[in-house]
């Protein structure tokens, strides 16, 4: 073999054994944040983990609400772990952010890739980082809200929380867009130009609505509401809340409304503080 094809192909062994050993890595241990890609039913999705010291643990996965591109979901992951690890009264819980996509995609279809999150907790979080995972919880803000609110619809946990969770009534949201009320936003453009207007096919809109998921919830769920939010928000809040109240094929649900709050109540009020913590430590 001439000294050239020697060199190339101690150098391609080099690489391929830098790569399995890279790949083989173990996770760290004691604390740490990292962001780590998973898959779960051939559905990938990143996820960002904060790992207390400890390596039996409880599980808080949290979702992020809405932003207007995906290269600000890992952005917006990190954002809305840190906004629960701060209201957490904990330090021994684990807390796993969840980096759905948004981009291109119709409302609600990101479902697959909050429950890929979910499940791969669920099933394969013990032997991929170390640990022993007990009890599951689940936390969203704003679309993050709908989709633990949907997700517990599919799958048990030990207890969710849904803080302003929304769009409660694509109907009405996308009408005001197709009347110019409000302005275009990516959500009812993507739909519109999929289902045609709301006239056209209200049932379409309908389905992807919260409002549509008010029932079979599979675990205890507090919903928190700032009663200062937006009028898009607040004009199907007390049907959704009544709609949840009259559920004969849920778990308990829990309300905690505030009047003197807005959007993001969950972080900013203390007596939310205390009955998201109380709701945890309960179960």
């Amino acid at each position: 073999m001439k000294m050239q094809q020697v060199l190339i192909f101690l150098f391609m062994t080099f690489l391929s054994c830098s790569k399995e050993t890279k790949d083989e890595q173990p996770p760290p241990e004691g604390t740490y944040r990292i962001t780590k890609n998973i898959s779960y039913n051939q559905v990938s999705v990143d996820v960002v983990i904060d790992k207390p010291e400890n390596d039996i643990v409880d599980v808080l996965i949290v979702y992020h609400g809405t932003v207007w591109y995906d290269s600000e979901i890992l952005s917006a992951a990190n954002n809305v772990l840190n906004a629960f690890k701060r209201i957490l009264n904990r330090d021994d819980m684990m807390i796993v952010s969840v980096a759905y996509p948004e981009e291109n995609l119709l409302f609600g279809d990101n479902i697959a890739h909050a429950e890929a999150a979910l499940l791969w907790v669920k099933n394969n979080a013990n032997q991929e980082l170390g640990i022993d995972v007990k009890k599951i919880f689940l936390g969203g803000h704003s679309q993050g809200g709908y989709l633990v609110t949907r997700l517990n619809t599919m799958h048990e946990t030990h207890g969710v929380i849904a803080n302003a969770p929304g769009p409660l009534n694509l109907v009405y949201r996308c009408q005001l867009e197709e009347n110019g009320q409000i302005p275009n936003g990516f959500v009812c453009t993507l739909l519109h130009n999929t289902y045609g207007s709301t006239t056209t096919d209200p049932e379409a809109y309908f389905e992807r609505s919260l409002l549509n998921f008010t029932s079979g919830y599979k675990s205890d769920i507090l919903f928190v509401q700032g009663l200062g939010d937006s009028p898009i928000q607040m004009h199907s809040w007390s049907v959704f809340k009544q709609q949840v109240t009259d559920c004969t094929n849920c778990q308990e649900t829990y309300f905690l409304e505030l009047p003197e709050y807005g959007h993001q109540a969950l972080f900013h009020s203390s007596k939310a503080r205390q009955v998201f913590n109380d709701f945890i430590n309960a179960r």
